[in-house]
């Protein structure tokens, strides 16, 4: 992944002086409003009142501009996790706390952003390690830090920390998974398409669809990470 020049570096736009973060933001806005596929550099431009071309020097292309979108994401999430608390010293009540509060605030950061969201999957799983943007490093810190500061070794806390991330994400994919097939109609089995399914091959999956039509929510993320760091911790 490629980074563009700092926050030092900025221009004027429609709202006042550009940066990096402004940009990746308005890309984030857009994103959400209209989908992955209306982010280009003459749209982000028009967004922000500039030249396309001056984009350029905060993005390289719009393979970018959609990496910089998942960075804007975990932007949010560590602005709305900051100030964080200190580390718990020990494994206990404080360390299960603050391993929920990571998880609600990536959870509600998710379902704020749909679309941008679906980019941390398509994107982010292509970029090395090493080569993710440093908002991205930071929260896979912030965890391992807890961990760590909790007795835990770094095997054992990457085994948590694969296990805790899995749980998160794979959590936010299944409640961003499109469930109605046809918003404006009333009737259930319409709305929902149940038409489509035979009842002789899918008779399960049709009688369960209206529960999976409706988002778990936050109790279930907990619900579940319970479980998981009952097993781990």
């Amino acid at each position: 992944m490629t980074h563009g020049p700092g926050t030092g570096d900025a221009e004027d736009g429609r709202q006042g002086r550009l940066t990096r973060e402004r940009v990746l933001a308005a890309a984030l806005d857009l994103v959400d409003r209209e989908g992955p596929a209306a982010l280009t550099m003459r749209r982000l431009g028009a967004e922000l009142g500039v030249e396309a071309m001056s984009l350029y020097r905060y993005a390289p292309g719009k393979n970018a501009l959609l990496d910089g979108v998942a960075e804007a994401l975990y932007l949010e999430l560590e602005n709305r996790l900051a100030p964080a608390p200190r580390p718990a010293a020990a494994p206990g009540p404080a360390l299960r706390a603050e391993l929920h509060r990571i998880a609600l605030v990536t959870y509600q950061v998710c379902l704020d952003h749909p679309e941008g969201t679906l980019l941390i999957f398509s994107r982010m799983t292509r970029v090395p390690l090493a080569r993710r943007p440093p908002p991205v490093l930071r929260n896979h810190e912030r965890v391992l830090a807890l961990l760590q500061n909790a007795g835990y070794g770094p095997v054992h806390s990457a085994r948590i920390w694969r296990a805790f991330t899995a749980w998160v994400l794979g959590y936010v994919s299944v409640e961003l998974q499109t469930m109605v097939d046809n918003p404006s109609e009333p009737d259930p089995a319409f709305r929902l398409g149940l038409y489509r399914m035979s009842s002789q091959e899918l008779p399960r999956l049709r009688t369960t669809t209206p529960a999976l039509a409706k988002q778990g929510g936050a109790d279930a993320l907990a619900t579940g990470l319970d479980t998981l760091l009952d097993r781990f911790l």
